[in-house]
């Protein structure tokens, strides 16, 4: 029986092959939760899961809104691609099944 060691997130329970990709993730939802609160307190009236999908979208797209506050606002109309991002998602996280 093989040991492998795997780093899990205690925020959403998604599960990575090392810890930098662990950590990475983390950050992000925490950055996420952040804004999310930011806007609740500031918009009146938000449905909870809209602030949700507000703030985990800017957590997302974090390094684009900082290049666009720093002069390329262009940079936040481009469209990411859904795959590219899924895939890159896919890649750090670690599906488990149990061995029959």
């Amino acid at each position: 029986m093989a040991v492998v060691a795997v780093w899990k997130c205690d925020r959403d329970g998604a599960m990575f092959d090392n810890k930098k990709d662990a950590e990475e993730h983390d950050k992000m939802l925490e950055l996420a939760a952040n804004i999310t609160s930011l806007i609740e307190r500031h918009i009146d009236g938000i449905p909870e899961q809209a602030g949700e999908e507000i703030g985990l979208l800017l957590a997302k797209r974090r390094e684009d809104l900082a290049k666009a506050c720093k002069g390329k606002p262009e940079l936040l109309l481009e469209e990411q691609e859904e795959s590219a991002a899924s895939e890159m998602q896919d890649d750090r996280v670690t599906p488990f099944a149990a061995n029959q």
